[in-house]
């Protein structure tokens, strides 16, 4: 039987994750403490959200849950602490951010906050949180129509790879000689083990315990895995091995490695690393 065997939650959007033993389910992804996944986000002046795609020193922010804040870490650097405690959403300061194509009003932090990663990431940047006004969901072409919200994901609440799939891209690279990479390269938020390489990519549902997760669209990989978590630096890349077998035309020609999956039933259930996992195939 299949078995769950990582569990991820990213509080801040492109920043480092923390390994959890057990998360509650929401449509939004992964929660924790309160403290839910892409909750946070740094942007630009003009509020466009910033990743590692160009900041890959944003790996080396290290989020910790602590009683009532978010305490982040960063090399040379204070710690800072973000409180959880939810600011009143008629009162607070806002700004309008950007994620993709989707404009959405959110949570504008103090100028404390703003100045520690400016100072981190070398550019004016600030910390946004989440509006509970704002919404978000993910692509219906891809969900089949059902509503999917997530917060400042890429575009859907979680995403889901399997232990066998990054083995079989580390045999590759070590027959080319190459060193393996850690999970943490991809930045799933499940890992399950016990089902073949990339058969996420064929499951119509995963289900653990009263909960269902379905997978809809294959995730295209953008130059992130290339960034060692641990370092923040770039190198090497795995995706002109990917490229050689998994160019995906469902996603025109995107490379692809793991599945975005939504909720579908579920909704508060606590999932817990070590336990099983029901996979239906579509075929």
């Amino acid at each position: 039987m299949p078995i769950l065997t990582e569990l991820n939650l990213y509080p801040v959007k492109s920043c480092g994750g923390i390994a959890l033993r057990e998360a509650t389910l929401t449509q939004a992804g992964l929660m924790s403490e309160h403290i839910y996944d892409r909750e946070w986000m740094v942007v630009d002046a003009r509020g466009e959200f910033l990743t590692q795609r160009d900041h890959p020193r944003m790996a080396l922010i290290k989020p910790r849950i602590k009683a009532d804040t978010l305490e982040l870490r960063a090399p040379g650097m204070l710690g800072l602490e973000i409180p959880l405690d939810l600011p009143d959403p008629d009162q607070a300061p806002t700004r309008d951010v950007r994620v993709w194509n989707d404009t959405l009003k959110a949570y504008d932090c103090d100028e404390t906050t703003a100045v520690w990663f400016s100072n981190f990431l070398g550019t004016p940047c600030r910390l946004v949180r989440f509006h509970p006004h704002a919404q978000r969901s993910a692509n219906k072409k891809w969900t089949n129509a059902v509503e999917a919200p997530t917060l400042f994901s890429d575009g859907y609440p979680m995403l889901v790879i399997s232990e066998a799939s990054l083995a079989d891209l580390n045999d590759k690279l070590v027959a080319q000689g190459r060193a393996t990479l850690p999970m943490s390269r991809f930045r799933p938020n499940i890992v399950i083990n016990g089902i073949d390489a990339f058969e996420e990519d064929y499951a119509e549902s995963f289900k653990l315990g009263d909960a269902s997760l379905k997978p809809v669209k294959p995730c295209p990989r953008c130059p992130i895995p290339s960034i060692d978590q641990a370092t923040g630096v770039i190198g090497p890349d795995p995706l002109d091995i990917l490229r050689t077998y998994r160019v995906n035309p469902k996603v025109d020609g995107g490379i692809t490695f793991g599945m975005n999956a939504i909720l579908l039933e579920g909704e508060g259930q606590v999932l817990r690393v070590g336990q099983e996992v029901e996979v239906t195939l579509v075929f």
